[in-house]
């Protein structure tokens, strides 16, 4: 049997219409057409669907089969051809966000929250991690987008600036630094400094200002976790340094921060992308409303700010 899409909607047409003539008006095609379809129907199928008169159409019983079969076929069809329209007008389908804990808890909510609104088929899906497990997910073809930061640039992505973010020191509440309106980072080099696993970006950033600074961190504590780190400092372990992004996840605690200085020291989160990779048009919509949310000026957290290009 080899019945094609054409035939098998012919068929139903005349079948629920019990008319070649209403039928025909109904597809806007000449009964003719609408004849020679069902004909070639019944010959793939090798069975009679329909009895003719002059006036009527009427089903056999492999014609009522055929008609139940049919309708299931076509209206499969027709829904899937509706879903894929809508998944190519990025009405539907998945986003996928790779980008670091930060980012997907204090940045992306409120821009989830408005591009659900206006598509509301659409699913965000949100792959955090460190800055090299993010840019592999781009690589790979598992995110559509990451939002990092900046390091070694690689030929296979293409990189644009969002936003950035300034360095301020954590503190523990009452420690006679948070008296101060800002900190240079030789303050806190006598300090039990509790950092960030070296595998991070803040590491990286943190350990560049006190070199820059001309001086080096009293190394007291690393931990992976960003929360651990503040609940260290909470704890009166030490001090540490955190971009205005990581400050909401530092946790609950007796924790005060400053802006640091001497040097001012921002950590810059691009937009990465794979080189010469089409989007899908639903995550292509995600970027222009990050876009947007750039050029307008959306509010960020204090100590935070868009890039402007």
């Amino acid at each position: 049997m080899d019945a094609n899409l054409r035939q098998l909607s012919a068929y139903v047409a005349v079948a629920k219409a019990a008319s070649f003539t209403t039928a025909a008006a109904r597809l806007r095609v000449s009964q003719s057409t609408l004849s020679r379809a069902v004909a070639d129907l019944e010959r793939v199928l090798g069975v009679r669907l329909l009895e003719r008169d002059t006036r009527n159409v009427q089903l056999t019983a492999a014609g009522v089969e055929t008609l139940r079969v049919a309708e299931q076929i076509v209206g499969a069809h027709e829904s899937g051809m509706k879903e894929l329209r809508r998944y190519l007008l990025g009405e539907s389908g998945v986003v996928a966000v790779a980008t670091m804990p930060s980012v997907a808890a204090v940045l992306l909510p409120r821009l989830i929250s408005a591009f659900r609104r206006q598509r509301p088929r659409v699913t965000v899906r949100i792959m955090d991690g460190l800055e090299r497990a993010v840019l592999g997910k781009v690589l790979s073809g598992d995110a559509d987008f990451a939002i990092t930061t900046v390091g070694a640039q690689q030929d296979r992505l293409e990189h644009r600036p969002l936003i950035r973010d300034r360095f301020h020191a954590v503190l523990p509440a009452g420690h006679p630094l948070a008296e101060r309106e800002e900190v240079a980072w030789e303050d806190l080099a006598p300090e039990p400094f509790l950092a960030v696993g070296p595998e991070s970006s803040v590491r990286r950033l943190t350990d560049a200002a006190f070199a820059q600074a001309g001086c080096g961190a009293t190394l007291a504590a690393e931990a992976s976790n960003v929360a651990t780190v503040g609940g260290l400092v909470a704890a009166g372990l030490g001090v540490s340094a955190m971009p205005a992004l990581v400050l909401p996840l530092l946790g609950p605690g007796h924790i005060v921060h400053r802006p640091l200085a001497e040097p001012v020291v921002e950590r810059r989160l691009d937009v990465v992308v794979r080189a010469r990779r089409t989007l899908p048009s639903a995550a292509a919509a995600f970027l222009v409303l990050l876009e947007e949310s750039r050029t307008q000026g959306l509010e960020v957290p204090a100590g935070a700010s868009w890039v402007t290009r």
